[in-house]
């Protein structure tokens, strides 16, 4: 069984034109395989907080930096939207100087399962995946 038929989903309403002051990017920036698509549109209809996932990096962590994903009603302004895997992913101008090229994967496995960051920006990663440094 596939991904896409282990999971049903319902569709997300569709974002034509980015709102005003938010730029339209591309999957240079981020982009999400088909696994983790699928995983984020079924959270979506799942958690109703918002139609995008705004991926953010802060200060923290055990390498010094760490992602954070949270769903968002819209965009802010100066927000970057990348359309991805399914999902409008929406990123902040700060965050994307680190996370420029940045692949999020979803896993189902019992052991290390959940999203996983590919980041070749960073020079270091802590074994949980969840923070790194530059």
């Amino acid at each position: 069984m596939s991904v896409a038929e282990s999971t049903a989903v319902a569709p997300l309403p569709v974002v034509t034109l980015p709102p005003e002051g938010v730029r339209e990017g591309n999957e240079n920036l981020v982009k999400l395989t088909e696994a983790a698509g699928v995983k984020t549109r079924a959270l979506i209809v799942r958690e109703q907080q918002g139609d995008f996932l705004r991926v953010a990096i802060s200060g923290g962590g055990c390498n010094g930096l760490s992602y954070k994903l949270r769903f968002a009603k819209e965009p802010k302004k100066g927000d970057i939207l990348v359309r991805t895997g399914g999902v409008a992913v929406i990123v902040d101008p700060k965050t994307a100087l680190y996370l420029k090229g940045t692949v999020l994967d979803f896993s189902n496995k019992l052991i290390a399962g959940g999203f996983k960051f590919s980041n070749p920006n960073a020079k270091a990663s802590c074994s949980c995946g969840e923070s790194f440094s530059v």
